[in-house]
């Protein structure tokens, strides 16, 4: 995947990825940077790992790079698909019983290649950018297709932001992890993923 370093036109927008939020932007434009970079970064501190170091933990804490990836690929699904757009989760998670199991894909991920697990993610994050090109062509206010636990179903710009708050939190996990592995460090993420 390349990253368009231009800020792309409303007309253009379902088929560049922003380099990161620009200076001077519209909400739209800033909310999408602030996601792709925190997407980039994410992916760059879990790339090009083995299948142990995909399973390394660090201290107490059982959550490995593996899980984050899962994880992160199911709450693209959850927020960006299933909720933005009312359809059903996409393979592997349209089966899972969340409510039986609901550490499914931190346990699971273990037993996925570096390779299912990068593709498992960048596909959701692909189908995920479709959804919100076209969600973004009613605008910020726009409304998911399901309801939250108030009934009221939440704004485009609210599931945003939670993916966005959801990615810095896991991104820092992903930085102790991936330093203890190799000693990769920093903020600085290549321009594309």
């Amino acid at each position: 995947m390349t990253t368009d370093q231009t800020r792309p036109d409303r007309s253009s927008r379902s088929s560049a990825v922003l380099a990161g939020p620009p200076v001077v932007g519209t909400e739209i434009d800033t909310l999408i940077g602030g996601l792709e970079r925190n997407r980039r970064t994410f992916a760059w501190k879990c790339g090009g790992l083995d299948a142990a170091s995909m399973r390394r933990t660090v201290g107490a804490s059982t959550m490995t790079l593996g899980g984050l990836v899962k994880h992160l690929a199911l709450v693209e699904d959850e927020y960006f698909s299933r909720q933005l757009t009312g359809a059903r989760f996409s393979p592997p998670f349209e089966g899972v019983d969340f409510d039986d199991d609901p550490d499914w894909e931190w346990r699971t991920a273990a037993e996925d290649s570096p390779e299912d697990l990068m593709t498992l993610w960048e596909s959701c994050v692909a189908r995920s950018r479709t959804n919100l090109a076209a969600a973004y062509a009613e605008g910020p206010d726009a409304r998911s297709s399901v309801p939250w636990m108030d009934g009221e179903p939440p704004t485009l710009r609210r599931l945003m932001v939670d993916l966005i708050e959801e990615y810095a939190r896991h991104t820092g996990h992903a930085d102790l992890i991936r330093e203890s592995i190799d000693g990769l460090v920093g903020e600085g993420a290549p321009e594309s993923f």
